[in-house]
């Protein structure tokens, strides 16, 4: 039976008829004794966070359940749910749209804060190399509607600093953060302050978080929204609901 056996083999999850293990341990022992965020860590990672990291981790993934029907992932669940369309599916629909646009530059921002802190040429030359291969805009930092001032990133840096006051973690991507942060503000000649999604990124990368990562915890934490934007929807029913209401007409560039 091993060429059946091994097909799929996996250090998460043991089971079998009346035993359920998850990362070594009985689920009875973690029902009740751990928080859904450490769960989570638990899960992806293997072992367990301090109740420090656990803190810090848990702000991240609850800054960023919702950003409202204007964003696309949103109002694809809610015009899914007037299609007719289950809470589920409604949920996949928005999720399925989160990619490096809308939903990736959580994770691009790690791979930034990473690319900075490993160059030795500084910060204002890794920005240089990071946008002659990437391009010209910077995640993480600056945004289209919050402005001067993302209101989630200031609390969450503030987090971070009390994380490493209590040794959750070195600070090291933060000190990052803040550079780029600063060498922005000096090349604009006006301040182009962090976003939630660099904000985030700073915890997930002090977290130890691999860049991928960021964004499937993104996932996780825009699913809340999600859903209740979908749950919502389906409580104010509607139907056929496009993407502005009919009196409207698009552009005809045809001819």
């Amino acid at each position: 039976m091993n060429d059946v056996a091994d097909w799929w083999q996996t250090a998460i999850i043991d089971m079998e008829p009346g035993r359920i293990e998850l990362r070594g341990t009985p689920i009875q022992d973690l029902i009740g004794n751990l928080s859904f965020a450490e769960m989570i860590w638990l899960m992806v990672r293997g072992d367990r966070p301090s109740d420090a990291q656990a803190r810090l981790f848990e702000a991240a993934l609850v800054s960023a359940v919702d950003h409202g029907p204007q964003a696309p992932s949103i109002a694809a669940a809610r015009m899914a749910v007037t299609c007719g369309l289950p809470l589920n599916n409604a949920m996949a629909t928005a999720v399925n749209m989160l990619g490096d646009i809308h939903g990736g530059a959580g994770e691009q921002a790690v791979e930034l804060y990473h690319q900075v802190k490993a160059s030795p040429l500084g910060t204002e030359a890794a920005l240089d190399i990071w946008t002659s291969e990437r391009g010209k805009i910077i995640p993480g930092f600056g945004h289209r509607f919050h402005s001067p001032t993302d209101p989630r990133a200031p609390r969450l840096m503030e987090m971070v600093s009390e994380a490493v006051a209590n040794g959750a973690c070195e600070g090291a991507f933060a000190t990052v953060g803040r550079e780029i942060e600063e060498t922005l503000a000096r090349r604009k000649g006006r301040p182009i302050p962090m976003n939630i999604d660099g904000a985030t990124a700073v915890i997930y990368a002090e977290l130890g978080f691999e860049p991928p990562l960021a964004r499937g915890l993104f996932c996780l934490s825009r699913s809340v929204g999600i859903l209740a934007h979908a749950w919502e929807q389906q409580q104010q029913g509607g139907r056929n609901k496009g993407p502005t209401p009919p009196k409207y007409r698009w552009t005809y560039t045809g001819p």
